[in-house]
């Protein structure tokens, strides 16, 4: 078990864990990703924030994950105590475990590189999917942020584009360092613009752009990569209040071994729900719900638009 942090989550992430000791220690328990400048959008140049320096730096997206192992000697060290394979989702992903089963799969296929997929839903259509690459044939994973505005409709378009990156990804790290010593150190990983604001609670303050890779881009980096179609059971993710607002109610349950699903009745389709922007970080939300999460067991879409008084 080992943890990728960012300079913004290491120090809590080591108090939280520290309770733990079985767990590890320093290099043992986690190696700390890169950091990168935000760019101010109007003139390119490196942003600077008095107020709170801190934001002026971000994390170079999930897509350093490849460079932060190479760099911090997490990957050579990996390789020296013999550790052939590996398993990588992101923390906010309540239900990847380490599935014996899948990892017996994946080293029987003999692929360099595999990527767990899930059918996507409507809940789903503004994430990254996987597609194949018309010049090669091999997989590629495209993500919004690479999406025209024109191509929006049809990026979103569960029916053609069925399956979506749950970002659990098995790696063969013999195949990895192969990659990086044919590269020169690197993989050509696909770099994407974000636009941001300089202090992300902060609508007014300065725009700024944020250069960023994803781990799942690198499906495009191994000759012989594959994806296999999981169960919904293990994609359960936290990235919004949207998703925190429905995974705290009883459509999502606990399951004896302590993983988080959704309720056997929702047959592997989570509630679409959609708050508003004024909801965006938790403290906002809770003020929503001081009573508690409403049942959405049987709920389909929820919409809520402008501040509820």
């Amino acid at each position: 078990f080992m943890l990728m942090n960012s300079f913004s989550t290491s120090a809590d992430t080591l108090q939280a864990l520290s309770k733990y000791p079985e767990l590890g220690t320093g290099s043992e328990l986690e190696f700390v990703q890169n950091k990168a400048p935000k760019v101010t959008e109007s003139d390119l140049t490196p942003a600077t924030w008095p107020a709170a320096p801190d934001n002026e730096w971000c994390p170079p997206g999930h897509g350093d994950l490849y460079p932060a192992m190479l760099g911090s000697g997490t990957l050579d060290k990996l390789l020296a105590k013999g550790f052939k394979y590996m398993f990588v989702s992101n923390s906010d992903n309540l239900g990847a475990t380490m599935d014996l089963k899948l990892l017996a799969y994946f080293a029987a296929s003999k692929a360099p590189f595999m990527m767990e997929v899930a059918t996507r839903t409507d809940a789903d259509k503004k994430g990254g999917h996987l597609a194949k690459d018309a010049a090669t044939g091999g997989l590629l994973l495209r993500e919004t942020a690479q999406c025209p505005e024109e191509d929006e409709k049809e990026f979103q378009n569960v029916a053609k584009y069925k399956f979506f990156n749950t970002n659990n990804l098995w790696v063969d790290l013999e195949a990895l360092k192969k990659q990086f010593d044919n590269n020169g150190g690197s993989l050509p990983l696909p770099v994407m613009k974000n636009g941001k604001t300089v202090d992300p609670r902060d609508k007014n303050s300065t725009k700024v752009i944020q250069l960023e890779t994803a781990m799942g881009a690198a499906i495009s980096c191994f000759p012989g990569a594959t994806a296999v179609v999981i169960p919904r059971s293990r994609f359960a993710p936290v990235k919004t209040t949207n998703d925190l607002f429905a995974l705290r109610s009883d459509a999502y349950v606990l399951t004896p071994d302590f993983r988080i699903e959704l309720a056997p009745s929702r047959k592997g389709v989570p509630p679409n729900i959609k708050l508003d922007g004024k909801y965006k970080f938790v403290d906002a939300m809770d003020t929503l719900i001081p009573n508690g999460v409403p049942s959405l067991i049987n709920c389909n879409k929820l919409t809520i638009e402008g501040e509820v008084v």
